[in-house]
């Protein structure tokens, strides 16, 4: 049918045009195309800025999805839009993340899992530290009556 293809070559396509081929493995090295064609560009520099924007963005996603209640009295508009607003990014960032790991990279992919971790504990201490709080002022608040 087809003549086989060579790890790392592109593949003709009928009209005369090539298309880039996708590594479809896991790899380990700075030689991977991230969410850009041309990025991270074999630069060691860059692939390091690649996995430190990996990690960024899954940190913030996953703050974004612990986000804080809506307050009582809060305008109905105001509030659906605000917490639209910050589902909107939070779902950009998502793809953006699966895109990147689907770039199959060892470095990208562990960026991704620690991002999503760290952002995960943070977001979770955050929360118990307002519920702590909550607690110790419902506590003073029994105890004054």
């Amino acid at each position: 049918m087809g003549m086989p293809m060579a790890p790392g070559q592109s593949m003709p396509m009928s009209n005369g045009t090539m298309i880039m081929n996708m590594q479809m493995s896991f790899f380990w090295g700075k030689n991977a195309i991230v969410l850009f064609s041309g990025w991270p560009n074999n630069s060691l520099g860059m692939y390091i800025l690649a996995i430190l924007f990996v990690f960024i963005l899954a940190l913030a996603a996953e703050v974004l999805s612990n986000q804080p209640s809506i307050k009582r009295g809060t305008n109905p508009l105001k509030g659906g839009l605000t917490q639209s607003g910050v589902y909107f990014f939070r779902i950009s960032f998502i793809y953006l993340l699966m895109l990147a790991v689907m770039s199959f990279n060892v470095g990208i992919f562990i960026a991704a899992v620690f991002g999503h971790s760290l952002g995960f504990f943070v977001a979770r201490s955050r929360a118990i530290a307002v519920a702590n709080g909550e607690d110790q002022r419902s506590d003073s608040a029994t105890l004054k009556i």
